[in-house]
């Protein structure tokens, strides 16, 4: 479906991978008031990375908006739009070699959206992924992209698709377990069982000595045998 307008597009485009690699899908999304989607389209890749996804997304979208419009597309893919803004003309220049002389990753979509890119205006726009007060349209995407990749069938607008269901919340942190009272004998228990090695000899208040080197605990009425403070408790 090609979407035809006169004036500025917002959209936004995303990809999802579940596994990277593993099932993947792709989504974009146009808005009319920058905010909630009007129209938009999502499929499935079978198997493919979350590279290969994302990139799919804007190939699709530029694809699906006619060459004249101008374009703001709203991305979580730092790689995406570093592929196709920064990294590309270098990538040309070297016969589609990287810096290091290695074949581009995903060479076939990147030069398929070098060619939708000739020509037209984009502006991309970065915009973080999976933020509670993100951007709605890249929000949108994210969710239409991961149902696809899930059920691994195509949705859209133009199909009558209801809209993805909203990302599950994560899941709340366990509340922190108390640490029982430490068992110290007799069942009896105490908020520290430390023991230290006696330096010299010495007598408890139970009557019996201890020796030096002999293990001790701090009593209601000094140092002795370990039981023995248990027992004072």
């Amino acid at each position: 479906m090609i979407v035809r307008m006169r004036e500025r597009v917002v959209a936004a485009c995303d990809g999802a991978s579940k596994g990277n690699p593993g099932p993947a899908g792709w989504a974009w999304v146009v808005s009319d008031d920058e905010r909630t989607a009007a129209r938009w389209e999502a499929g499935p890749l079978g198997r493919a990375t979350n590279n290969v996804a994302e990139l799919t997304a804007l190939e699709r979208l530029l694809a699906a908006i006619e060459p004249d419009v101008p374009l703001e597309i709203r991305m979580d893919s730092q790689y995406a739009m570093k592929a196709v803004t920064t990294w590309l003309p270098g990538w040309k220049r070297n016969g589609w070699k990287t810096a290091a002389g290695k074949p581009v990753a995903n060479q076939d979509l990147v030069v398929r959206i070098d060619e939708l890119l000739d020509g037209r205006s984009v502006e991309f726009r970065y915009v973080p992924a999976h933020q509670a007060d993100g951007d709605p349209l890249n929000d949108f995407a994210d969710r239409a992209a991961s149902q696809a990749a899930s059920v691994q069938q195509g949705a859209g607008s133009a199909l009558g698709s209801p809209e993805p269901p909203s990302s599950p919340s994560p899941p709340k942190a366990a509340a922190p377990r108390k640490k029982a009272p430490r068992r110290t004998g007799a069942g009896a228990t105490s908020s520290s069982a430390r023991t230290i090695k006696a330096k010299f000899p010495g007598r408890c208040l139970c009557g019996r000595s201890y020796a030096a080197g002999e293990s001790i605990a701090k009593n209601a009425q000094g140092w002795g045998h370990p039981e023995c403070r248990t027992a004072e408790a």
